[in-house]
């Protein structure tokens, strides 16, 4: 998933609370659909940096070789500017792009 084309603001944005429990009706029950997203995205983006970063691994312990690593510097910096995960998750979130499901909701149900 390319993340620099996603939507979701760089910095932090103040967000309508009723747009966050639209579909939950529970303030507490989204925000913990939006925490466990961003921990999902934040482990994918962890282990896309890490193979990226993986091709430049270098087992000398010469430093010239760490000052001089141009294209390493350059997939950081992408990184760095990336949002963070809590706000592409709230992104994803309000655009209903999440599937989540609530199983007490299926036990009432069958009662």
């Amino acid at each position: 998933m390319d993340y620099k084309k996603s939507k979701a603001p760089v910095n932090t944005v103040t967000r309508n609370i009723m747009d966050l429990c639209r579909d939950t009706h529970n303030i507490y029950q989204s925000v913990a659909i939006i925490s466990k997203r961003a921990n999902q995205i934040s482990m994918q983006i962890k282990d896309d940096l890490s193979k990226k970063l993986a091709e430049f691994a270098s087992y000398n312990d010469s430093l010239e070789e760490v000052f001089e690593n141009r294209e390493q510097i350059e997939i950081s910096r992408y990184y760095e500017k990336l949002p963070k995960p809590s706000l592409l998750a709230t992104q994803e979130f309000i655009e209903d792009k999440v599937y989540w499901r609530d199983p007490q909701q299926k036990e009432q149900s069958e009662s």
